[in-house]
């Protein structure tokens, strides 16, 4: 008899069973796994999945059956699936020993560090590296120097540890992130692409919203957003070609998950870029415990928009590796998967029009990319991205028929008319601080473009208008518009134009 019978308290009916299911799930946030009776999170708290979505839509319940074994699929358009953590390092796709270099790199960089930081370095669960750990340590390779909370330790390098820490340094000094496989790499673009989104015009309204834009303009942006495939936008300067561009990508949903870094062929290859990307980091939980089923090789990101001008070159396009850390870094348009690429001022670039058109035209009508890695092997990638050409330029003048064929769109961007022009000012004074002076707009209008015969540009109200802002600022003069601001604004803005 227990002790609780012997004190006159029996164990009430359903206890046991409530106290072996917490220890069960405990024991499953240990180990990374994400329990049944509580259905792993999103990271962004508004997009959950909601109980019982596996019985509601059982094609895509499982892994078994939907094929897919590094991630759950949800039903919502913004965020496609979400990787979940694996369970075993056959299941993430990584051997003992890639685990064992990052791990004494980092030792090797960092000096010391618990388990539990070596696990949030590798973003691997603690339980996946804990035999590494432990075989380093029977090896004589690390030893501990302290011990810590929850049974973990703090690791350094023996002599003969740093010795063969060192030897892994001669192939890469990288130790971030462990790398997710190519293949599931593959899929994840395959499951989040934007040619299979379709979106509508409600979408691309709401794209646009903050932005004026002709409706007979955007009829003829919505099919070509619609097909995921590649336009050139073209006209003159500063009528907001780029404006488009960045705005297109809204259409589509609203994130993705990439990952940090790829495993190719041997090589580990850097994707995810914090100059490129926007990280959409959920809320963190304060539990030691990672409860939130997520793995964490992987980082969601708002659906990219890449932009590159003129200082745009063939190495961009190319697998670069720094010769001194021998770490790979992925190319532009590996980057730009899932999202838009936007090729800006295009026929002004380093390198020569022909050159980039002969790197891309089998990519854009196949769908995929073959890349050179630092082995010598050459490597099929996606190549799943809305390319938009920008110039200001005829396409006609750039590029050849064999090339406009393969992008099927070509949008004019035109000139405003005197109704939209005269609108872009009464929407840009509120922002830029300005009341509203209809009679000054009308003085404009007459004097400094229907006289000289200028043509309107999107770019001219606000130019103008924070050239007004600025000679108020440094008078000392309240904020308002008044015509003799306005000439001054227009002498010094079109002074050789």
């Amino acid at each position: 008899m227990n002790e609780r019978a012997q004190l006159g308290n029996p164990p009430q009916e359903g206890e046991n069973g409530e106290l072996d299911q917490l220890l069960q799930r405990i024991d499953g946030l240990l180990a990374g796994k994400p329990q049944p009776d509580r259905p792993a999170q999103s990271a962004q708290p508004a997009q959950t999945i909601t109980p019982g979505a596996a019985e509601q839509a059982p094609s895509q319940a499982t892994e078994a059956e939907s094929g897919c074994r590094f991630a759950r699929f949800t039903d919502d358009r913004d965020e496609p699936l979400i990787p979940t953590i694996p369970e075993s390092l056959d299941a993430a796709g990584l051997s003992e020993s890639l685990v064992e270099e990052l791990i004494m790199r980092f030792l090797l960089a960092r000096g010391e560090a618990t388990g539990r930081a070596i696990a949030e370095q590798v973003k691997l669960p603690f339980l996946l590296i804990e035999p590494t750990l432990n075989r380093l340590k029977y090896e004589q390779m690390t030893a501990y120097r302290g011990a810590n909370s929850v049974n973990d330790y703090t690791h350094v390098l023996t002599d003969l540890g740093r010795d063969r820490a060192r030897q892994h340094c001669l192939r890469t000094t990288y130790f971030g992130a462990a790398p997710v496989t190519l293949e599931d790499y593959c899929e994840a673009v395959k499951l989040q692409s934007v040619e299979g989104q379709y979106p509508r015009q409600t979408e691309l309204l709401d794209a646009f919203k903050d932005l004026l834009i002709d409706r007979r303009m955007l009829g003829k942006l919505g099919p070509a957003v619609n097909s995921g495939r590649g336009m050139f936008l073209y006209g003159y300067p500063g009528n907001g070609k780029t404006s488009i561009a960045e705005r297109i990508t809204l259409a589509f949903g609203k994130y993705i998950w990439i990952p940090r870094a790829l495993q190719v062929d041997g090589d580990i290859m850097r994707l995810y870029d914090p100059l490129m990307h926007q990280p959409a980091e959920g809320e963190k939980s304060d539990s030691l415990l990672n409860d939130s089923g997520v793995d964490g090789r992987w980082v969601r990101i708002k659906r990219p928009t890449i932009i590159a001008g003129g200082e745009l070159t063939m190495e961009m396009l190319e697998v670069q590796e720094d010769s001194e850390t021998s770490i790979s870094e992925a190319p532009l348009q590996l980057k730009s998967n899932c999202g838009v690429l936007v090729i800006d001022d295009f026929g002004r670039q380093k390198m020569r029009v022909d050159e980039l058109l002969n790197r891309w035209i089998v990519p854009l009508e196949k769908r995929y990319d073959f890349l050179n890695m630092s082995s010598g092997k050459k490597t099929q990638v996606p190549f799943d991205q809305l390319v938009i050409f920008s110039t200001n330029l005829q396409p006609k003048d750039l590029v050849d028929d064999a090339f406009l064929r393969r992008i099927p769109y070509k949008i004019e961007v035109e000139n405003p008319s005197e109704a939209a022009f005269r609108k872009l000012f009464e929407i840009m004074c509120p922002r830029i601080g300005l009341p509203y002076q209809a009679d000054v707009i009308d003085y404009l209008v007459e004097n400094h473009y229907k006289t000289a015969d200028r043509p309107f540009r999107n770019c001219h109200p606000r130019d103008l208008l924070l050239q007004v802002r600025n000679y108020c600022l440094y008078h000392d003069q309240p904020m308002e518009l008044k015509n003799e601001y306005v000439d001054f604004a227009c002498e010094n803005y079109f002074s050789i134009m």
